[in-house]
Order: structure tokens, then C-alpha cells, then sequence
């Protein structure tokens, strides 16, 4: 009896591989951490939102800043070794410290302070100057003024008390390194540069709010300048904020042509139940398809993979939404699927042997 009962698992569980074909395996691979807020900037007039410089020139008073220190409890989370990213009760208490540099040749001041943001449409929002809100309130840093020699960095602790009466919800904001250039007297402006480090602070009770988001759409689309892209609609799903992030592959191309990885345009955020899309730009030249989209996405330790097949429109606009399938880690590939199954019939007609030498 206890024979036939081995005999009928196995040939339950060879009728799931077989049917299936998947079984759960590991992720393969951390996801890669996102950039900081800036790491350089241009100076900028006084009353708007300094936009940071991916390269600036020789000339320019150019800082960075970034942190330093992350919560023992998010080691293995991308996102909380870039931004102030944390869960709290309250009456709880968050430190972190950040280093600013000079990344100049010349001496500079530079001032430390928290600033306000927010989330709008997809995206990471930056309120001008000094411009307050509920977390900056709860914010306090052990320095606010900064003498740096040229090449020189500094340390600055910040200290986030949060109330205990404070009502539960995530709050945003940045901690801000500022520098100023001399007043241009003909045209009366102050030149201004800043770099920051985001916080994403969660109060509440208890454990905190799961992250996750789905795929919704896929759309295949020929940008102004010619190229492809494909544009991928995103639903934040989890109780906090995402920054989204990830690679594109192109497989089974014209000719069996493949392509990639194509890195995610960065800079989308979602807020908790927000939509928005995520694009990735792709090279010029390619042909039109039809093309094997595989596209992972993530934010933190959330991550989702998914598999369509497209055909890129010849003149800019986009074509129709795609249907996309999930492709998750714990797929195995159909050699993988084959060696289990043919060892578990291995396994079966063992079984069966010693039956029946025992009928015998």
C-alpha cells in the first residue's frame, strides 16, 4: 500500500510539471540602487527649482551630497542606500547622516537645510527654497552652515522626531545642500545651486505597508526623434511610494535579431494607488519587429517581470496597447522542465521495480 501511494505522488506531481511547467526558484540578482536626488548641480536665478547637471563644466560651483547610513533592517532594499526611506511609530526618532562635497576648485559655502516635496503626476516634485511642510517641521540637522576647501567633504546628521500624536500616511522631503554665487549686479539675481537626498518617512502602527505595483500595458511606440520606445502603464498596488526603475530586452527579432538591455528612463514616482509610465527609449536603427519584449521592472526589493510581442509603428505616435504575460523568476526553462520529469519517471520505475521483487 505504502508503494502504490508513492507511485500515485510521483505521477501527481510528473502530471504538474508536465501541465505546468514552472516550479518556484530564487530571484537571480539584487536590482541595481537608484541614483540620488542630484549629485552635481548649475547654478541656477533665485525662485526656481534648481535642475541638477549630469556634467557640468569646468566653471561651474558644483556640490554633492550623499547618505551616508541606512537601517540594518533594509540592508538588502536598493532605495534606503540612496534616500531616507523608513517606517516609523509615533513618537519614534530616525537619524541619518549625509556627506556634502565640494566638487570644485574653488572654496565654498554651503548651507544644509530640509525642504518640501511631493508627488504629482509620476513624478518626484521639489518646492522652492526653503519652502516648509509637515516632515521639515519634524526635521532638525546638526549643521546648517558649511566652509568647504575645494575637494573637501562634510558630515551632517539629521534627526526626524516624529510626534506621537502624528496621524499615519507617508510624508516626502529633501535634505538640501545649497551654495550661492556672487549677485550679478547688472540684472540683480543671485545665482543658486542645490543637491538633496530624498526622504520618504511612513508613520503608523504596527508593521509597515507592503510595496508592490503591477503591469498593466504595454505600448510599442515611435518616438519624435525616430527611435522606438516602449512605454509601460504602471499601477502602484502597496502602501508606500515607488521609484521605478529597471532593463528592457528585445528577443526573437527579424533574422533572430536580439537587443539589449535597455535601461528604464528614471524618474518615474508613484504615490500609493497613482498610475503613470514607465518608457524606455531604445537605439536607433532597429528594425520594426516583430520583436519579444521582456521587460523588468522594480523599486527597492518589488519587482515584476513581463513578456509581449511587438511590432514598433513606423511613424511617431503609438501603436495599440499589448497584451503581456507575467514572466516571473520561477519560470524554468523548458530543458529544466524536461531533466525533472525524466527524473521522476527515474524515480517511479525505481519504485516499481522494488514492488515487485517484493511480490516475488
Amino acid at each position: 500500500m505504502r508503494g502504490a501511494r508513492r507511485c500515485w505522488a510521483l505521477l501527481a506531481a510528473l502530471a504538474v510539471v508536465q501541465a505546468v511547467g514552472v516550479l518556484p526558484a530564487a530571484a537571480d540578482g539584487m536590482p541595481s540602487a537608484p541614483p540620488t536626488t542630484a549629485t552635481t548641480a548649475t547654478p541656477r536665478p533665485t525662485g526656481k527649482p534648481a535642475t541638477p547637471s549630469a556634467r557640468p563644466g569646468p566653471a561651474e560651483r558644483s556640490i554633492g551630497i550623499k547618505l551616508l547610513d541606512a537601517p540594518e533592517s533594509r540592508r538588502d532594499d536598493p532605495r534606503a542606500q540612496a534616500y531616507i526611506v523608513d517606517h516609523v511609530a509615533p513618537g519614534a526618532t530616525v537619524e541619518r547622516r549625509v556627506e556634502v562635497s565640494n566638487e570644485s576648485s574653488a572654496p565654498m559655502h554651503v548651507s544644509v537645510y530640509a525642504g518640501a516635496a511631493g508627488i504629482e503626476k509620476g513624478q518626484f516634485t521639489f518646492a522652492p527654497e526653503r519652502t516648509p511642510n509637515e516632515l521639515t517641521g519634524w526635521t532638525s540637522l546638526d549643521t546648517t552652515d558649511l566652509e568647504l576647501a575645494p575637494s573637501a567633504t562634510a558630515r551632517v546628521r539629521t534627526t526626524i522626531r516624529i510626534p506621537r500624536e502624528a496621524a499615519a500616511g507617508e510624508r516626502y522631503g529633501v535634505i538640501w545642500a545649497q551654495t550661492a554665487a556672487p549677485a550679478d549686479r547688472a540684472q540683480n539675481l543671485t545665482i543658486l545651486g542645490r543637491v538633496g537626498v530624498r526622504m520618504y518617512v511612513d508613520v503608523g502602527p504596527g508593521g509597515e505597508p507592503p510595496a508592490d505595483f503591477a503591469i498593466e500595458r504595454l505600448y510599442p511606440n515611435r518616438a519624435r526623434d525616430g527611435r522606438g520606445e516602449v512605454r509601460a502603464r504602471v499601477r502602484n498596488t502597496g502602501g508606500r511610494a515607488l521609484d521605478i526603475g529597471g532593463t528592457l530586452s528585445l528577443l526573437d527579432g527579424p533574422g533572430g535579431l536580439r537587443a539589449g538591455p535597455f535601461p528604464v528612463r528614471t524618474g518615474t514616482t508613484l504615490a500609493p494607488g497613482d498610475a503613470g509610465e514607465a518608457v524606455v527609449p531604445l537605439d536607433a536603427g532597429l528594425p520594426d519587429g516583430p520583436w519579444t519584449v521582456e521587460l523588468t521592472l522594480r523599486s527597492g526589493l518589488a519587482e515584476h517581470t513581463t513578456r509581449a510581442t511587438v511590432t514598433f509603428p513606423r511613424d511617431p505616435g503609438g501603436a495599440g496597447a499589448v497584451e503581456a504575460s507575467a514572466a516571473g523568476p520561477g519560470s524554468l526553462p523548458p530543458p529544466a522542465t524536461a531533466g525533472l520529469a525524466a527524473l521522476l519517471l527515474a524515480a517511479l520505475g525505481l519504485l516499481l521495480h522494488r514492488r515487485r521483487r517484493r511480490r516475488r
